[in-house]
């Protein structure tokens, strides 16, 4: 099976803005990152767009070839970074006081990132109860910020001389939301940001600011955003590409990678205990019980997916799946994820597994937000709008049309996201069907 598609994809050219909501942790680590990488200081591991290969026709073809020089991507060197925050450090200072990275890693990027500042931020503390600063915001009701915000994409497009942009949402987790009538339609939505609706978050407003500015964008927490109705009916009347939700690094990476085994191999779950510990702004924001629930629907949503326990009672319907998150001060940024797993196997012999997983989140949550910049900016020039099921291997809960589930299984995203990117260029999709002997 082929495509016509490559012959309409248009080639990058110029520079790419990179805007992104909430310079903490994460940004800052990304941002960082991609300037060490240009420098030549490290190699862009984690980054599949950057490090990864595809392989194109029969085994025998032996064509395997970086993904970046197969898809006609952005070139790093054309990235151009800015975005909002409520505090006014620069990108040196808020990474410095992330301690994510060492004061030897950062010192050679001090000059490009000091000269990175934020822009006011959209802020309210109805919506994250744990911080607060003042770089944030005034207007007389959420459309005005919407627009101002709408005035900084244009001003940034223009002094940075950018030919195209894109946005990844970086900041914190909000209070959990569900969808009410203003997130229903577009017109429904416009109006209650001029009622200053109070179920219109944040988040939400920099959606609609940069959807409406046609750039695409990416959301990297688990809060109720782009997956509204409102947000959809947007980027398919703006024929923008839209992809979340929720970066997926520690443990949640950790299950995505186990669960398809547990299930392929037919082993039994009878419980998976998952506990974590983390002192970075994104735990204190996760200490409050709202913001905590947003998250937990995001992890909890996983294991059911995977498991299919409807097709499987008698492996997976008792299971009881429970999720902690503690917020820690002296831990940092390195995270803790740790998991007790109770498996059975034949007979219904107990079993257990054990997994600690020491990991540093924002290192795991940087190359995700390359990838996304990367793939988001060639989904836009591909023509393709509006949910972008393909890159659900870089989310918790990943986005999905309505008449299908989301798939979760880390596996078959990868041949999702890599047959993706074979039909764009008019190759072959890889079914490993093996009709010839060496296929």
């Amino acid at each position: 099976m082929k495509s016509g598609h490559a012959k309409n994809l248009e080639k990058p050219s110029g520079k790419l803005g990179v805007l992104i909501p909430g310079l903490g942790a994460v940004a800052t680590t990304f941002i960082a990152g991609v300037e060490a990488i240009r420098q030549g200081l490290y190699p862009p591991i984690g980054s599949l767009t950057q490090m990864g290969h595809i392989r194109l026709g029969k085994r025998t073809d032996s064509r395997q070839p970086l993904v970046k020089d197969f898809v006609p991507l952005a070139d790093l060197n054309d990235l151009v970074m800015g975005g909002w925050d409520i505090f006014e450090d620069n990108c040196y200072e808020a990474a410095s006081k992330s301690a994510v990275l060492t004061d030897t890693m950062l010192q050679p990027l001090s000059g490009f990132l000091s000269n990175i500042k934020p822009m006011k931020a959209v802020f309210d503390r109805e919506y994250v109860k744990r911080i607060d600063g003042p770089n944030v915001k005034k207007g007389k009701n959420k459309m005005d910020l919407a627009e101002q915000l709408m005035d900084d994409i244009d001003n940034f497009k223009k002094q940075n001389n950018c030919s195209r942009l894109v946005g990844v949402w970086c900041g914190s987790t909000e209070v959990y939301r569900q969808q009410t009538k203003v997130h229903g339609s577009l017109k429904d939505f416009e109006q209650g940001l001029k009622d200053n609706d109070p179920n219109i978050a944040p988040s939400q407003i920099y959606a609609y600011a940069l959807l409406k500015k046609r750039v695409p964008y990416a959301n990297g927490a688990p809060n109720l955003c782009l997956d509204t109705d409102a947000m959809q009916e947007l980027a398919i009347e703006n024929n923008v590409a839209i992809s979340g939700k929720d970066f997926k690094t520690g443990q949640t990476l950790m299950k995505t990678i186990l669960a398809p085994g547990f299930k392929a191999r037919l082993l039994g779950l009878s419980g998976w205990f998952s506990t974590n510990i983390l002192g970075n702004r994104d735990g204190e924001v996760l200490d409050d019980p709202e913001s905590f629930k947003t998250k937990e629907v995001s992890k909890l949503s996983v294991l059911d997916t995977i498991l299919q326990p409807e097709l499987y009672p008698d492996l997976y319907r008792n299971l009881y799946h429970k999720v902690r998150i503690n917020y820690y001060p002296p831990r940092g940024d390195n995270k803790e994820g740790w998991d007790n797993i109770d498996i059975f196997g034949w007979m219904g012999m107990p079993m257990q597994i054990k997994v600690d997983f020491l990991c540093r989140d924002s290192i795991l949550a940087a190359p995700i937000v390359l990838d996304l910049v990367i793939f988001m900016d060639f989904a836009q020039r591909a023509g393709y709008k509006g949910i972008q099921e393909w890159l659900s291997f870089y989310f918790k809960s990943p986005m999905a049309d309505k008449k299908l589930y989301p798939e979760h299984d880390l596996f078959i995203q990868m041949i999702k996201l890599k047959n993706n990117l074979r039909y764009a260029m008019g190759e072959d999709l890889i079914t490993h069907l093996g009709v010839e002997y060496y296929d």
